[in-house]
């Protein structure tokens, strides 16, 4: 395990998130939000955070390059839509340029006095909540890899690729433990892909996060999720340690019935690639 590869518009890394699109996304969570519509609003919130931590004075340095692939009743496809549909990846420049459009939004901000008061924000929108058809997971995961294959091909020494998947079913098209395993042994000089598994639930079940082990896993579905799981590099480790997680050197990238709010959290530990430059 290396992944310690500085990051430079010469050597920049890849984000590529895969989306479950299938009909049960249309599931209303605790935020009174239905899970496609949550899951497209942080996915949106990252991205922009994305392009703020690659902006400089002389503007936005391509450090990033950012994909999306959804999945649901029209198989594996670009989550991207309007000017981005062109291609799955871009650089991050592309991405900031090209929002399907901006709205405006209130934020609830503290107000100095102990109190809060809402503020009128910018909201730019990349990718929209879906929630149609079946969970052809393994069809994504295969797209994903035809992408990074290439990817990693013409950035060899980068810091390697990192997968963010968001699911709330079973896959439909058959086991995605190979898919996922061909997508890992992709590699550049500094690692292999990383695949992070992230299973969004309206229930009340005793979640998983960052296990190092399958042990308590007792459900089928979260022992696939967790063998697909990549182990968590020393930085990310760090990163989730800042955010009260209990992790150690064997935990994975993984977290099963997880809330709304931890969306937010898998996000952001998994964009925390090594040092910018």
């Amino acid at each position: 395990m290396s992944y310690t590869a500085e990051i430079s518009r010469s050597n920049p890394t890849c984000f590529l998130f895969i989306i479950d699109q299938s009909g049960s996304m249309s599931d209303v969570l605790s935020t009174g939000r239905t899970k496609a519509q949550q899951v497209a609003d942080v996915l949106n919130r990252t991205l922009a955070s994305l392009i703020t931590r690659c902006t400089k004075s002389e503007g936005t340095r391509d450090y990033f390059e950012v994909g999306v692939i959804g999945y649901g009743l029209n198989g594996a496809t670009n989550g991207f839509n309007g000017s981005l549909s062109s291609q799955i990846i871009h650089p991050i420049s592309a991405i900031e340029n090209e929002p399907l459009r901006i709205e405006e939004r209130l934020k609830r901000m503290d107000d100095g006095a102990g109190g809060l008061v809402e503020h009128k924000i910018k909201f730019p929108v990349w990718f929209e909540a879906v929630a149609n058809g079946g969970t052809p997971m393994n069809q994504a995961l295969n797209a994903a890899a035809y992408e990074l294959t290439e990817w990693c091909n013409t950035h060899p020494d980068s810091y390697p690729p990192t997968v963010l998947h968001i699911t709330d079913g079973e896959s439909t098209d058959g086991s995605p433990v190979n898919a996922a395993k061909q997508l890992t042994d992709i590699r550049t000089n500094d690692g292999n892909v990383l695949l992070f598994n992230l299973h969004i639930s309206n229930t009340n079940n005793k979640e998983s996060v960052f296990n190092s082990d399958n042990y308590e896993l007792h459900d089928h579905y979260a022992q696939t999720l967790f063998e697909m799981s990549s182990v968590l590099p020393s930085h990310l480790l760090g990163a989730a340690r800042e955010k009260g997680f209990h992790v150690n050197e064997n935990s994975r990238g993984f977290m099963f019935n997880a809330e709304a709010v931890q969306i937010v959290d898998f996000f952001d530990i998994g964009t925390r690639a090594s040092q910018l430059r």
